[in-house]
């Protein structure tokens, strides 16, 4: 062979996998004008890979003195279809490869095909007449280990090489070819068989696609969708690229009918040898590839839906389930294509356009008319996943147990940055990370402004000569109305948080922690704070309530909250008194106070865009 095999190998198939061996030699049968191969796989075991042995069979026209001269010379192929290179892969996985052909009725080849294959070396002998065929033995497993058990067992096999090779067999079938290939694996003394034959290749429909990506190649799409069993369920998408086929994304696979088994081949002679040597790529550009998806696809979504209503109802409750959760994209969403994308992909490229046109107005100097309008909607947009975000919020606070910490609700509330501060142009960002609005929308407008190592300090020394220890502390949030490193004064709104099922006395510790705390935070900031909103958020009951009732008026909630003024002398000499309003707030109620809130703006808002863009 006049290519060194060792590097052409590395070179042609470095992303191969065992089951090519089988289609490889498939192929090459099929060339050699086979209508019966047999494929036998004996082991000890799988995890013996050193003992796996594979004897493929065919009743071909075998290694005349033409076929034996083209397999010694890489690359020598008549036609573009060929590629002249599929016998490297068995290097891939055995060390030794045996053939026995027998070719016009009273000859027989026998040679070894190895790294150091020398097509001088060959036995040639006469035999009595007998029919045509060839035998390839593999032995000496080359690698450490059986990737998968799938390349053992006949049934994964013969679905495979189906899937490969449906163009093909199904080529050979509308000709009239019998087609019978047997697969028989030994591995651990287990013998399991499984057969392929004209039977599985189903009858398919044809369908000349009026779209296409130049102007001369026609694309036929062969097609068959048959009801099974749900355990019998297949999808097959794929090229028809020199009579092998290459799959093409076109449904995802949480998206495949379930109960079909659905075949579609597109053919077309634009696909006539554009497939790299180890044909694992089509060779055409990328902008090809998208267009030929996105057609298939199309054809493909018009067939299943005319012949499986169903299926198109499904995906219209799939639509109303995007815009219903995600109503600020809708208008990006590619709605054609919903149901057969995975709806991750289809939601990235929906944002990936949206920010695609926040970019573009952003970057604009002068805004025109058109532009305006869009900038008004892109606003509309915007608000709408930030709304959208809250209600996220609010589903985690529904969630939260008795079994979880203080620490949890700490940063629903109110997260803390792990390095520095929030900045001014982080603001957009950092709204996501202030959820004061739990509590009060014109919260919105505070700056949270300390990183976890502040926090941490100035909780240790408001709560520092407190008798309890708890190693979930703090369970405190602090937001500030402004930097409370500058110089101008500024409110602050504590949130403290008590878990579920605590008992009386640990609620009441919210109260009476106040005054404290109050002071301490005062002279830690040197009297630049100028009024104190305090939130204590507890789980509510009748024995609370009755602590409650004597000094606290109750207000106006979904549940309960009950309020008080006070004033807490900070010193005495001078005499500064600091105004504290108190919420006492049951923290069910917070959370159906927030939703009510946050619910109003987001029906406001789907309404709007389902009037304009679904």
């Amino acid at each position: 062979m006049k290519v060194k095999l060792s590097q052409a190998v590395k070179m042609f198939f470095g992303n191969s996998s065992l089951e090519m061996v089988f289609f490889e030699a498939i192929a090459n049968a099929l060339d050699a004008n086979s209508t019966e191969i047999n494929i036998k796989i004996g082991a000890s075991a799988l995890n013996s890979p050193k003992s796996l042995k594979v004897e493929i069979s065919d009743n071909g026209e075998g290694f005349t003195d033409e076929r034996y001269r083209k397999f010694s010379n890489l690359f020598d192929v008549e036609e573009s279809s060929h590629k002249g290179l599929g016998r490297l892969v068995y290097l891939c996985y055995f060390d030794k490869i045996s053939v026995v052909s027998y070719f016009e009725g009273v000859m027989k080849r026998e040679f070894d095909f190895s790294e150091g294959f020398d097509e001088e070396k060959f036995k040639l002998t006469n035999v009595d007449r007998r029919p045509s065929g060839t035998t390839i033995i593999m032995s000496e497993y080359a690698l450490q280990k059986i990737a998968k058990s799938d390349y053992t067992n006949p049934e994964k096999i013969k679905q495979r090489i189906l899937e490969e090779f449906y163009s093909r067999l199904f080529q050979l079938k509308s000709k009239g070819t019998e087609i019978k290939i047997s697969i028989e694996s030994r591995v651990s003394k287990r013998r399991e068989i499984a057969n392929l034959s004209n039977v599985d290749i189903p009858e398919l429909k044809q369908r000349e696609l009026s779209s296409s990506i130049n102007l001369i190649d026609k694309f036929d799409l062969y097609y068959s969708i048959r009801k099974v069993e749900n355990y019998d369920s297949s999808f097959i998408a794929a090229i028809s690229v020199d009579n092998r086929t290459f799959k093409v994304d076109i449904v995802a696979p949480e998206n495949k009918p379930v109960g079909y088994e659905m075949v579609f081949l597109l053919y077309s002679e634009f696909f006539t040898g554009k497939i790299d040597a180890a044909r694992q790529n089509l060779t055409i550009s990328s902008n090809e590839f998208k267009d030929i998806q996105s057609i298939f696809r199309k054809e493909v979504v018009a067939i299943i839906e005319g012949e499986i209503p169903k299926i198109k109802e499904r995906n219209k409750t799939t639509k109303n389930s995007l815009f219903n959760r995600y109503p600020h994209l809708s208008g990006y969403f590619e709605t054609d294509v919903i149901g057969y994308v995975s709806r991750i992909e289809i939601l990235k490229k929906a944002q990936e356009r949206f920010f695609k046109d926040q970019r573009e107005l952003l970057d604009a100097v002068d805004l025109s008319d058109e532009q305006f309008d869009k900038s008004l909607e892109i606003a509309s947009r915007a608000l709408t996943e930030y709304i959208l975000f809250r209600q996220v919020t609010i589903q985690s606070l529904r969630k939260i147990s008795s079994d979880e910490n203080e620490a949890e609700l700490h940063r629903l509330f109110a997260s803390m940055r792990k390095e520095g501060r929030f900045e001014k142009e982080n603001l957009p960002q950092d709204l996501f990370r202030n959820n004061a609005w739990l509590l009060d929308d014109k919260y919105m407008t505070y700056e949270t402004v300390l990183s976890d190592r502040e926090m941490g300090e100035l909780v240790e020394e408001i709560t520092g000569d407190e008798e309890e220890s708890d190693e979930n502390r703090p369970d405190i949030a602090l937001i500030f109305s402004s930097n409370p490193d500058g110089s101008k004064p500024f409110d602050v709104v504590i949130v403290e948080l008590k878990k579920r099922g605590i008992s009386l006395e640990e609620n009441m510790k919210v109260i009476t922690q106040l005054e404290k705390r109050a002071r301490k935070l005062m002279q830690y900031y040197k009297n630049q704070i100028q009024r104190i909103w305090f939130y204590g958020i507890i789980e509510l009951n009748e024995d609370v309530e009755m602590q409650l009732a004597g000094e606290y008026t109750e207000l106006f909630s979904s549940g309960k909250m009950y309020y008080r003024e006070t004033n807490i002398a900070i010193s005495l000499n001078p005499k500064v008194i600091l105004p504290v309003g108190v919420f006492i707030w049951d923290i069910d109620a917070v959370i159906r106070d927030a939703d009510s809130r946050n619910s109003t703006f987001l029906n406001l808002i789907k309404n709007r865009f389902a009037e304009n863009h679904f």
